[in-house]
């Protein structure tokens, strides 16, 4: 794989529900947050992803999201850098609520 490539994949792509051992990464700010997130997501804003990086596994399968996939594209190729395996979700919660997934 192309170093410079960001791992994503789209919300029809993955399984519903979500693996049990996939942990869901949300990179939005506290306010889009508190508005709406994946069951049981990780919350750790963008600005934070550098100094809390060693509070997530990188051996985990990790699904990074934000609003719509910019910033979390950020957040991948930061931790794919350290070594994590991540994966980018293309359209954010926008597309994950528009394919009617759940939030809480």
């Amino acid at each position: 794989m192309n170093p410079h490539e960001i791992p994503s994949t789209t919300v029809d792509q993955l399984p519903d529900p979500l693996p049990a051992d996939l942990v869901v990464l949300d990179v939005r700010e506290d306010h889009e947050w508190e508005a709406g997130h994946v069951e049981g997501a990780v919350h750790v804003p963008l600005a934070q992803v550098p100094e809390r990086a060693g509070e997530l596994d990188p051996q985990k399968r990790t699904l990074v999201v934000c609003h719509l996939g910019g910033r979390s594209a950020r957040a991948t190729a930061y931790l794919q850098q350290l070594g994590h395996d991540v994966i980018n979700l293309d359209g954010g919660m926008d597309a994950w609520q528009a394919a009617g997934r759940p939030t809480v």
